[in-house]
């Protein structure tokens, strides 16, 4: 695209004739959109110097795709905001988003053209917002993972990510991105063995990103060793993913190509890894859905949030994602409770039966604790076995064990050595030494 090229993401074809002509007649280059899905494959490949952007269109509605390039880092260019019939609270809203301005139909040529120059005469310094990783979480597992990217950033050189299905993977990818840069993900592996060179010059100046190399058949693996020599020369980052191991990769990948892109791997945490961040993470799930879907105000219960933050998530945020915008869509408006929800989640346990027995523990007490004892000793039970699990979550690392339970250092070490839990080896050694 030109550095003057405006999309214009309208579903109204009129509209969109309409626009173009006057904006061309006045010089500018443009990029025509017919929906959201149009203009989010256009911004995942380079940068328009401005956008146009309709509220009201069939497949997501203009504010859902502002807050996604929000969240992705891609809001690093104006957005001026069109529409015959939004309210006020809407105007604001997309403005607290990152929109610049809002033009209302029928649009008229003098405040079309005036809003026009004015986005485009923005240093597009004033424009780059700092990148965060705030749709994985925020807490200390997130923080950690973000001073880990920070520093690759805009660097060149190979990145691998690992961890489990439905991590985050692309996040982590979009950060490690600049802005302005092109961002390019093959949609399949036909498209990496066919044409790598055309992937490669789309990424030139910033990432191409393979979403999963646990997938990549034979060919496409061809096809990216064909590309290899040249990363540095385009100066494109290859960013890849993985939710298998190594060891499993090395049986899978050919070893010059393995050995490329393995020489920076990172270990992006599972949700289990993070489990304080679920009830945030799930009510951001609702706004989205709620907001994509137009639906009227809902809200987990506090029962219902707990119920989701116990759950065995095998896919992650994905999985995640999937049950809050499946619950969104099927409840009525008003509170969401732990009952419909439970029985949603069995669908998505093994056996339809961990979130159940979840949920039945919550209404009829805590597991593995003997409810005859006296209060001390089954307080003792409890907090083993609140501690062990918070052991077990922070991976063995006490520093944050401390944190999470609210206890100093020293007085941790002492209420282990009297509930008797053992050290972790790994953290026993590095006291001794």
């Amino acid at each position: 695209m030109a550095s003057q090229d405006i999309l214009i993401v309208d579903d109204e074809v009129g509209i969109r004739e309409l626009l173009s002509e006057i904006l061309q007649d006045e010089g500018y280059g443009i990029v025509l959109a017919e929906n959201a899905e149009t203009a989010r494959k256009i911004r995942n490949q380079t940068q328009p110097r401005l956008v146009l952007l309709d509220i009201w269109m069939p497949d997501t509605d203009g504010i859902t795709l502002l807050k996604e390039w929000s969240r992705n880092g891609q809001l690093t260019m104006p957005v001026v905001m069109m529409s015959g019939h939004a309210t006020i609270d809407t105007a604001v809203e997309a403005t607290r988003i990152g929109a610049l301005d809002f033009l209302e139909k029928p649009i008229g040529l003098q405040k079309l053209l005036a809003t026009v120059k004015r986005a485009l005469s923005l240093p597009s310094e004033t424009l780059v917002r700092a990148p965060t990783l705030e749709r994985l979480g925020a807490g200390i597992a997130i923080q950690e993972l973000q001073s880990t990217l920070s520093p690759l950033r805009g660097k060149p050189g190979p990145v691998l990510l690992l961890g489990l299905p439905g991590v985050g993977f692309e996040h982590c990818a979009r950060f490690l991105n600049m802005p302005n840069a092109p961002f390019v993900s093959p949609p399949s592996n036909e498209d990496l063995a066919q044409a790598p060179q055309e992937l490669l010059n789309k990424a030139t100046g910033g990432i191409l990103f393979l979403r999963d190399l646990a997938w990549l058949d034979r060919r496409a693996q061809l096809g990216l060793k064909s590309v290899l020599p040249k990363l540095e020369k385009q100066r494109v980052r290859l960013v890849c993913a993985s939710s298998k191991p190594l060891s499993v990769l090395a049986g899978q990948l050919e070893p010059e190509l393995l050995n490329y892109i393995s020489q920076l791997s990172i270990a992006i945490p599972s949700l289990a890894e993070h489990r304080e961040d679920i009830p945030q993470l799930a009510e951001k799930l609702l706004a989205d859905a709620i907001s994509m879907h137009k639906l009227g105000p809902r809200y987990f219960s506090p029962l219902a949030l707990q119920l989701l933050s116990r759950q065995i998530w095998a896919g992650n945020l994905d999985e995640l994602a999937n049950v809050v915008k499946s619950v969104a869509i099927t409840s009525r408006d008003g509170e969401i409770d732990s009952a419909p929800l439970a029985r949603l989640l069995s669908q998505f346990a093994p056996n339809g039966s961990i979130s159940t027995e979840s949920h039945n523990q919550h209404l009829s007490g805590l597991p593995n604790i003997d409810l005859s004892l006296p209060l001390r000793e089954a307080r003792d039970q409890f907090e083993k076995l609140y501690i062990e699990r918070q052991i077990d979550l922070s991976n063995g690392n006490m520093s944050r064990v401390a944190e999470k339970v609210g206890l100093e250092r020293t007085h941790l070490y002492r209420k282990l050595k009297q509930l008797g839990i053992a050290v972790p080896k790994k953290q026993r050694s590095t006291e001794e030494e």
